[in-house]
């Protein structure tokens, strides 16, 4: 799946798509059967490894569900909580703000999220329906402050794990990164231990891929975490360990201690946004939307416990509910 950004802060800004490190050109009529993408945005037929590119359309869905609500509409305090809610596929639309969204809306994001891929509504045929159409039945209304909220919390836990996940990654195993150390060694071809734009592409070449240089410059800016230029061999591990292995409960640990440098048993905001620094991540804002979000018991620290429910649930509501 792949992910939009927007090019600037104008109000008519172009969108930039990233974040190609799982994409492949699907062929026609052929059957994918391997389990990948994030959980969040995953389509039930991946899940039962019986797939093609009706998937897409899932997860377009998935995004739309999340810009107007705030939230994803399956989530779980685990990554098998989130398969099971995908699977049973109940999308809730009776929570704020869903009473207050056009019917046109609700019924372009059941069509993209039905569950049999052969039922769904086609990407030709989402861009006919009349919500997406220009002057069609789309809302003029704003978007509730609540849903925006939300909306920045989401973001900020993904910047924030994103880091983490690069920690945990460092703490890994050989035995754990077998196979990966070999592909790594193989695109490094100069042996810098960085993985350069041209490395990437040659390699990415020998694999088969199809890519363009402009896709496989947009995946390199969404591997390269520290914005350094290349990806360095803990970014590589990060961008394609499984997250199974990445969040067992050592590693947890491990992360949660990169960020606690005194050795309280807290990360305080200072040591949030020292860390986050490092990355290009620690602005003001983003550092309140990950204490306003993680810090339930409203202390203003981060304890342990806080800290592995943020990195393994999916996001709070902005009074606190769990969505």
């Amino acid at each position: 799946m792949l992910k939009n950004r927007i090019m600037n802060r104008d109000e008519d800004s172009p969108l930039k798509a990233t974040d190609f490190g799982l994409s492949v050109f699907i062929e026609e009529g052929k059957v994918y059967r391997e389990i990948v993408g994030s959980a969040y945005y995953v389509a039930p037929e991946v899940l039962r490894r019986n797939y093609g590119k009706e998937i897409d359309v899932w997860s377009a869905g998935i995004i739309l569900y999340i810009l107007l609500s705030g939230v994803p509409p399956f989530w779980a305090e685990t990554e098998k909580g989130i398969f099971d809610a995908v699977l049973e596929g109940y999308i809730d639309f009776k929570s704020a703000p869903w009473p207050s969204i056009s019917d046109a809306a609700k019924d372009l994001i059941r069509k993209m999220l039905t569950q049999d891929p052969k039922k769904r509504i086609t990407a030709s045929q989402v861009l006919e329906h009349p919500w997406m159409k220009e002057g069609g039945e789309a809302s003029d209304k704003p978007i509730d402050s609540a849903v925006l909220i939300r909306l920045k919390q989401f973001r900020a836990m993904n910047k924030l794990k994103k880091l983490a996940l690069k920690v945990m990654a460092e703490n890994l195993t050989e035995e754990e990164i077998k196979g990966l150390q070999q592909m790594f060694n193989n695109m490094d071809t100069d042996r810098s231990g960085t993985i350069t734009l041209e490395e990437l592409k040659t390699g990415l070449s020998r694999l088969g891929s199809k890519l363009t240089e402009s896709e496989i410059k947009q995946l390199m800016d969404a591997a390269d975490v520290d914005q350094s230029g290349s990806i360095d061999y803990h970014e590589f591990i990060t961008a394609t360990m499984h997250r199974h292995r990445l969040e067992k409960e050592e590693n947890l640990y491990k992360a949660f201690q990169y960020f606690d440098k005194d050795g309280s048993g807290f990360i305080t905001r200072d040591e949030l946004k020292h860390a986050m620094s490092k990355y290009g991540m620690g602005d003001e804002a983003t550092i309140d939307e990950v204490i306003n979000d993680a810090d339930t018991d409203k202390d203003g620290n981060i304890d342990y416990e806080e800290f592995v429910a943020m990195m393994k649930k999916g996001t709070h509501d902005s009074d606190g509910k769990q969505r």
